[in-house]
């Protein structure tokens, strides 16, 4: 079958489509057949993957960063095509959390050869509000943070990310939230919670740490850190992929579960694969699919 290979040219800062030439290149060096387009403008790759998926095009590729790979597939799962639909991913993006995640290679040729064999493994998929993610969402300071990293022009990779964290801990922004998960709950006050199918995002934090995308369990953080010196004292640990984690913080807990309702009386923003979607909603449903999406085991 003929792949489609959905390219956000706008990923790593517009880096992503001077790479098409050498994507394309990869994928014939591979004997992959496939046909290109290019989304432009948010939301647009879900449209490109659902038209795919109607046109009869499998496997169906995501080339860009993180928020591309999340945007195909929801318009995968949005045709229901995640059972006989194949997902692959170009890692052309700027954290390429998933991929890193998985411990695939980010190398297009290596990547393209992969992909060829055909071999898949069956992914969990979560969602927040009916939004599907593959690898991490958030609620309370870390999308307040993606919020700020969204603006930032000047800075690229990893010290985009690192700058704005350190801008929203200082800004120390906190919440009342009430959580509701399987056989437990928690009301009081909140500085983040956050939701991992995999345990890394903004390509240096570890926010859950022990997420595996195929146990089919939802795995979560939720914590409250007071002050600001205290946030910033606790910063370093949430870099830390194993022992000294965020998780062991006396003041943080990680649960695994099957759901999570979480309502915020104020509001909160949100963010699902690192791409914030609303700056203020009150109440969040959060769900697991264990096994839901072929994905390419590159």
């Amino acid at each position: 079958m003929t792949a489609k290979v959905i390219l956000n040219p706008y990923s790593a800062r517009w880096k992503a489509g001077e790479r098409q030439a050498e994507i394309e290149a990869a994928l014939h060096a591979a004997g992959i057949e496939h046909s290109l387009s290019l989304s432009d403008s948010p939301g647009h790759a879900i449209i490109l993957a659902l038209e795919a998926v109607r046109m009869g095009f499998n496997p169906i590729l995501a080339a860009g960063g993180d928020g591309t790979l999340s945007e195909v597939v929801n318009g995968i799962l949005a045709a229901e095509a995640g059972d006989e639909v194949v997902f692959g991913v170009i890692p052309v993006g700027t954290a390429n959390d998933l991929v890193d995640n998985l411990g695939w290679p980010k190398d297009l040729k290596l990547t393209a050869e992969k992909i060829a064999t055909g071999k898949t493994r069956a992914l969990d998929v979560c969602s927040i509000n009916g939004r599907y993610f593959v690898n991490n969402a958030g609620l309370g300071l870390e999308p307040y943070i993606s919020f700020i990293q969204a603006g930032m022009t000047s800075l690229r990779g990893n010290l985009r990310y690192l700058a704005a964290a350190l801008k929203g801990i200082l800004d120390n922004p906190q919440w009342e939230m009430d959580l509701e998960w399987d056989g437990g709950s928690y009301s009081g006050p909140t500085t983040l919670v956050s939701i991992g199918n995999c345990a890394r995002t903004g390509g240096i934090f570890y926010t859950v740490p022990h997420a595996d995308p195929f146990d089919g369990k939802l795995s979560f953080i939720h914590g409250h850190i007071a002050t600001r010196l205290r946030i910033l004292g606790a910063f370093p640990m949430i870099m830390r992929a194993g022992a000294g984690n965020v998780s062991e913080h006396p003041q943080v807990s990680e649960i695994h579960t099957t759901r999570l309702s979480v309502r915020v009386p104020a509001g909160s923003p949100a963010h699902a694969d690192g791409e914030p979607f609303t700056e203020s909603e009150t109440q969040f449903e959060f769900e697991i699919y264990p096994g839901r999406l072929q994905i390419l085991a590159v």
